[in-house]
């Protein structure tokens, strides 16, 4: 999108290939920003406020400059695919990607079983995942969700508030919490999210939906019109940008944030960047790179959480009732200077950080 938007590169060609054709909504973006985004036309929701809550702290919390943004998967799809069909030098493809690869600088994809040649000096660019070699200490969580979009007979929701964090739900599973995204005053999405090792059988998460519904937001009656369901790795293992002639963009290149799970912005901070790079003629094994230090954290409280030292209901509740929720945002985003992060530090328990931070060293 970013390349068909410059109106560069009309002289080359662009093979665009996924397994599936995307028609219906199943999955939503949630993230931050502080300015008008790349995709903003297709924000569905914005938010000035946000809600944490928990039994340690609760409160509801002005992000301004920040807004809290929500893209539904529907409408993202449609819009990008619209615009790229108008560029015939794009070609997509539905099938399997069986394999992809090069040899010296000739690239071949096998496609449904059919092997096809991409030609010389192609660029070639991959999303799927790569399992990375086992290594010792290699820490691997899952964050995995539920949501349903419900509507409620009578008016609930506070159209202007967003619940970014529930952290009342019960933690027998590990670190649980709820997020409630408001369309209008009877309308929303309800998510119930966890950072465990394992998943939970299919119909706990329903339960356990159906309980937060009833018991949090007192609902009793109420329609589901739109459920999704996702799976976000949470590792301390590394996927490379590059490797063997291939880069490796998304969560497969290294853009999932370890110790959250957020993906969306931190993909679309290095699609800016490999559009620039392309469009200026630079290398792209030039770009800049994740600085070692926010891996470090990530690491460290991902030690934390997988070996049960600190429940993250207060880890988190720490986060937002010492600091501005401004700089936990920008914290999460890795935007931070290192005199912030000191800041962010101190308030939490020193003790469980320093000795996961140390192993971490």
């Amino acid at each position: 999108m970013r390349l068909l938007r410059s109106q560069q590169f009309t002289n080359k060609k662009v093979l665009l290939v996924d397994k599936e054709t995307k028609t219906k909504n199943d999955r939503t973006w949630c993230f931050w920003e502080d300015k008008e985004g790349f995709f903003e036309e297709v924000v569905h929701r914005k938010w000035d406020t946000i809600s944490f809550l928990s039994d340690d702290f609760s409160a509801p919390l002005a992000i301004t400059p920040y807004q809290y943004k929500m893209i539904r998967g529907i409408n993202f799809f449609n819009y990008c695919f619209t615009e790229i069909a108008k560029h015939s030098h794009v070609e997509v493809v539905v099938a399997d990607v069986n394999k992809v690869w090069k040899e010296q600088q000739t690239g071949f994809i096998v496609l449904n079983g059919q092997q096809f040649l991409l030609g010389e000096d192609v660029i070639i660019f991959s999303s799927i995942i790569q399992p990375p070699v086992p290594k010792k200490n290699t820490i691997k969580l899952l964050q995995h969700f539920k949501g349903w979009i419900i509507e409620a007979k009578e008016d609930t929701f506070v159209p202007e508030l967003a619940t970014m964090m529930d952290f009342r739900v019960h933690q027998q599973h590990g670190t649980t919490f709820a997020y409630v995204l408001p369309f209008n005053s009877k309308t929303a999405l309800v998510e119930y999210t966890l950072f465990t090792k394992k998943l939970l059988n299919p119909g706990q998460y329903e339960e356990e939906l159906r309980s937060y519904i009833s018991t949090f937001l007192n609902i009793q009656d109420y329609t589901i019109t739109e459920e999704e369901f996702g799976i976000i790795p949470m590792t301390n293992e590394k996927f490379p940008f590059y490797d063997n002639g291939i880069f490796y963009i998304g969560t497969a290149g290294g853009q999932t944030k370890g110790s959250s799970g957020y993906t969306f912005q931190f993909i679309q901070k290095q699609s800016q960047q490999i559009a620039d790079h392309l469009l200026s003629g630079k290398s792209l094994l030039a770009l800049p790179r994740t600085h070692s230090r926010f891996r470090f954290y990530d690491n460290t409280l991902l030690d934390i959480l997988y070996h049960d030292k600190l429940p993250g209901a207060k880890i988190f509740s720490r986060l937002f009732k010492k600091n501005k929720p401004q700089l936990v945002l920008r914290f999460l985003d890795n935007e931070t200077s290192f005199k912030e992060e000191i800041k962010i530090m101190s308030s939490l328990p020193t003790w469980p950080f320093l000795k996961a931070g140390l192993k971490q060293l």
